[in-house]
This record gives C-alpha cells, sequence and structure tokens, in this order.
C-alpha cells in the first residue's frame, strides 16, 4: 500500500471502498500479512525467551475504577527491564494494561487504540464499554497462533461506562475469552497474592484516593511472594503505573501523587510487615 501511494500520489482504492467500521477487518482484507497474530516466528529449539510483564491490578469505587500495574519486566529469571509501562489509555474513557509478552502486549495495545479511534472517525459516535471489550476479545483471539508458541498476551481491560454510570472491569484467557469482573480484578503471575490483598482491603465505598492506596497494597503483597512483580522502587524512585477513569476520563496519576501514596504503604509496612488487616465487621 505504502509503495503504490508514493509511485501514484493517491490513495489506493482500499482506502474509498466503503466497508466495515473496524480497522482489524480493513487490514484482514487488504494487509493481512501486516497482522501481529499472522507474522510467523523463525524455527528455534525450546521455549522462546522475550521480556514478559506482570502485574496487573483493578478496583472499582464509588466514582469510576482504578487500574495499576508494577513496572518489572522479566525474562526467565533474570530482570530484563525495571521501568516497563503496563498501563494505556485506550481512549477517553477506557485503559488496558499488560500482561504477558511484553512487545506483542504493547503492539497489540496500539493496534486497539487505533481500533477504536478508526471506529470513532468512521461512525461519528464512540464504541459502547461492552463494544470496546468485545474488540479487545476478537484481538486476543488473533493472536492465539502467537500464544501456543509461549508468547501469550493477557491483557486487563477497564473503563468508565457512560450508560451504566460507573465504573467496570473486563479480564481475558489467551483464546480471547471474556469475563467480567465485579469489584476488582488482577492479572499476571502475581495476581494471585494481589487478589488476596484486594479481598481483604476492597470495600464498595471507597474514594478515589482509598482505591488507589488499596491497588498499591496488592501489588506489594504480589511483589513480596512473586519474584516476577516489582515493588514501589524508593531508591530508583520508580513506582507502579496508576491510573483512573471516572466520568471526566482517563487520568494518570502524576509522580508525585504516586510516590506520596507508595510512601505511605511502605511506611505503614515498617509497623505492618504483613500489610494492613481488614476491618473487623
Amino acid at each position: 500500500m505504502e509503495a503504490e501511494i508514493r509511485s501514484t500520489g493517491r490513495l489506493p482504492a482500499a482506502f474509498l471502498t466503503p466497508g466495515s467500521s473496524s480497522f482489524m477487518d480493513f487490514m484482514s482484507t487488504h494487509a493481512p500479512e501486516q497482522l501481529p497474530g499472522n507474522r510467523s516466528l523463525p524455527p528455534v529449539e525450546g521455549a522462546v525467551q522475550a521480556p514478559h510483564g506482570t502485574t496487573i491490578v483493578a478496583a472499582t469505587f464509588a466514582g469510576g475504577v482504578v487500574l495499576a500495574g508494577d513496572r518489572r519486566a522479566t525474562m526467565g529469571n533474570v530482570i530484563a527491564q525495571r521501568d516497563v509501562e503496563k498501563v494505556f489509555p485506550a481512549d477517553e474513557y477506557s485503559a488496558v494494561g499488560i500482561a504477558g509478552t511484553a512487545g506483542l502486549a504493547v503492539e497489540m495495545v496500539k493496534l486497539f487504540q487505533l481500533e477504536l479511534e478508526h471506529f470513532e472517525k468512521v461512525e461519528g459516535s464512540t464504541l459502547s464499554l461492552e463494544g470496546k471489550a468485545n474488540r479487545l476479545s476478537t484481538m486476543i483471539r488473533s493472536n492465539l497462533g502467537m500464544a501456543l508458541q509461549g508468547l501469550a498476551v493477557v491483557p486487563m481491560f477497564a473503563g468508565y461506562d457512560v450508560d451504566k454510570d460507573r465504573g467496570r472491569i473486563f479480564s481475558y484467557d489467551v483464546t480471547g475469552g471474556r469475563s467480567e469482573e465485579y469489584g476488582f480484578a488482577g492479572v499476571g503471575s502475581g495476581s494471585v497474592f494481589a487478589r488476596g490483598a484486594l479481598k481483604k482491603l476492597y470495600r464498595e465505598e471507597m474514594t478515589e484516593e482509598q482505591a488507589a492506596t488499596v491497588v498499591l497494597q496488592a501489588l506489594y503483597d504480589a511483589a513480596d511472594d512473586d519474584s516476577a512483580t516489582g515493588g514501589p522502587d524508593l531508591t530508583r524512585r520508580i513506582y507502579p503505573i496508576v491510573a483512573t477513569i471516572t466520568q471526566d476520563g482517563y487520568r494518570r496519576l502524576g509522580e508525585d501523587e504516586v510516590s506520596g501514596l507508595a510512601q505511605a504503604v511502605y511506611d505503614g509496612r515498617l509497623q505492618q510487615p504483613n500489610g494492613p488487616q481488614a476491618p473487623a465487621s
């Protein structure tokens, strides 16, 4: 397509032909080889070594939903990167947290962002939150071939549903199977420990700041027991990425804001190394 545009100076007929509002469908018809799931890997012996990212957690609160991720990427038993970003805005009212093969996951997020933008430009309106969750499910399913070769991508999708006036969370498996989570959720190798923390600390009536603190506590617990998860690194000033989505849209908490919350969590752990206890009923 690019060569044709350069040689003629005009858009190919494919760009001017009415069709689906899905960018994925457009690419599948006119340039399927460019889609990540259609690329073949060279033959290798044993498991493919590539940086993997964990852990992602989310929790709803009275005004929306908070999504957070640690910053560590691992490759086998080695820390491949200490400051990788795993939480991205999908559009104004939704966000994606990535777990799994980092390179493919980031590429999928970029394609998902383009998919939502393409739909809005073609249709003149945005997809519903349910529709966005379904589109992401289709993308994950298209990566199944890579997943079977050990390069799985398992994101978490969260957003503010303007129709239902509340935050919602969706989790996926490697086949694209989608489930809505209620209250809180976690994905990645440290998710079992993070969910344990969320289960004891989560409250429906939490404020935005309380929800952000709770997900930081969950990531701290995950890092305490899972070597692939990195907790707040106070010496290097590397903190988890925390984002909230409310009726005002997506907002990534600033470093000063996250560092203040992380410092408070750390100070509390000096007194209670196992973290805060659930309030007595």
